[in-house]
C-alpha cells in the first residue's frame, strides 16, 4: 500500500491488465508504484493475460477485485475484449496502447507509446461515456454468438485482411504486412451479395465488394473512413464499398483520401454541396442494422477474424461504456 501518509484515507485502487511481452513491465510498474505514492491510492492489482486465452479471464479476474478503474496495456483487440467484460460493470477503464494500429485510442486521441501519461491517465483522468458495438453472428452448424467491438466490423476487403495477413510479419513490418491481401482482394474483386436491413425499414438486397460497420471512423495514416462516425452518438455508420473494375477503385481511393477535406473543413463541406453522390461509396447509418449473406463470409471485429458468418446483426449500446480520458487542461 502507498497512502500519502499514515492518516490519510486511501482514494482507490487501479487493477491493471497486461500482456508482458507487449510492454515494459518494469517500467511499467515504476510508473504505476510513482501514480499510487503521488494520489494516495491503494496498491494496484496486477492480471497478466495468458498465452492460451484472448485476455478475457484476466480481465474478468481484474473485475472481481472491484477496482475504481481497470488499465487495459494492449491493442485494439485485447480492448475489444476487455471492454466486453466491463461494460456490465460499470468500472471506467483506461487504456495503454500497444498494439500495431491502435484505432481506438487514435480515434478518440488518447495517448500513444507514453507509459507515463497513460498511467497517469488512469490515476486522474476523467471518465467519458461512451458507446459499445455488439455483432450477433450466425454461421452454419453453430449456435449464434455475441461479440462487443469499439472500432469496426467488416466484410470483404476488411475481413480478408484481418484473416489472411501473416502474424509474424505484421509484428515485424507493422502495417506494410496487409499489403498482400489488399492487393489479392482488390485484383479479385469478388462480389458479395447480401440483403440488409436498417433498424424498422424493410429488407434491402445488394451486391458489394466490402460492408464496413463502425462506432469509430478513422483508419491508420489518419484515412477518414466514416466521416459521420462519432464514438459516443448511439449511432452505426456503415460503407459499401461496390467498384465495378479498375475505374471503381479508382474512385474508392479518390473518396477516402479527399473525405477528410470535403467533410472536415469548411470549404470542404460547401463544395461538396454541389458534387455528385458516389455510387461507389454508399454511406448509410442505424441504430440496429441486419446483415444476411448468399454465401458464407469472412467477418472481422476489431481487426479480429471471427470466421465464416451467414448472418451478422450489429447494434449499439449508447454510453455503454466509462472510459478514462486525459482530464481537459
Amino acid at each position: 500500500m502507498h497512502p500519502a501518509s499514515d492518516s490519510a484515507p486511501v482514494r482507490g485502487r487501479v487493477a491493471v491488465v497486461y500482456n508482458p511481452i507487449k510492454v515494459k513491465v518494469a517500467k511499467l510498474r515504476a510508473s504505476v508504484a510513482a501514480e499510487e505514492r503521488r494520489s494516495g491510492w491503494a496498491e494496484s492489482t496486477w492480471h497478466e493475460t495468458a498465452a492460451s486465452d484472448d485476455g478475457r479471464a484476466a480481465a474478468q479476474e481484474a473485475a472481481s477485485t472491484t477496482p475504481d478503474v481497470v488499465l487495459i496495456v494492449g491493442g485494439d483487440g485485447t480492448l475489444r475484449v476487455a471492454a466486453e467484460v466491463l461494460h456490465t460493470t460499470g468500472i471506467p477503464m483506461a487504456l495503454l496502447p500497444v498494439g500495431t494500429g491502435n484505432l481506438f485510442a487514435r480515434n478518440l486521441r488518447l495517448p500513444l507509446n507514453d507509459i507515463d501519461l497513460s498511467v497517469r491517465t488512469a490515476f486522474t483522468g476523467a471518465n467519458r461515456p461512451i458507446d459499445i458495438a455488439f455483432a450477433e453472428l450466425e454461421a452454419e452448424g453453430q449456435p449464434p454468438s455475441r461479440h462487443a467491438f469499439l472500432v469496426m466490423a467488416g466484410v470483404g476487403l476488411d475481413a480478408s485482411m484481418a484473416a489472411n495477413t501473416n502474424a509474424r510479419l505484421k509484428k515485424r513490418v507493422g502495417w506494410l504486412a496487409y499489403t498482400d491481401p489488399i492487393a489479392r482482394s482488390v485484383f479479385g474483386n469478388k462480389q458479395i451479395d447480401l440483403s440488409y436491413r436498417r433498424d424498422d425499414e424493410k429488407r434491402r438486397s445488394m451486391a458489394a465488394h466490402t460492408v464496413i460497420v463502425g462506432n469509430c471512423g478513422t483508419l491508420t495514416a489518419n484515412i477518414l473512413l466514416l466521416p459521420a462516425a462519432v464514438p459516443d452518438d448511439g449511432i452505426l455508420d456503415a460503407v459499401a464499398f461496390r467498384p465495378r473494375g479498375g475505374a471503381g477503385w479508382t474512385k474508392i481511393g479518390y473518396g477516402l483520401a479527399f473525405n477528410r477535406f470535403f467533410h472536415r473543413t469548411a470549404f470542404g463541406r460547401f463544395l461538396a454541396l454541389f458534387l455528385p453522390t458516389s455510387r461507389t461509396l454508399r454511406y448509410t447509418t442505424a441504430r440496429r442494422l441486419e446483415l444476411r449473406f448468399a454465401r458464407p463470409e469472412e467477418i472481422q471485429l476489431d481487426g479480429d477474424p471471427f470466421g465464416l458468418v451467414t448472418a451478422a446483426t450489429l447494434t449499439v449500446l449508447h454510453h455503454g461504456l466509462t472510459l478514462r480520458a486525459p482530464s481537459p487542461s
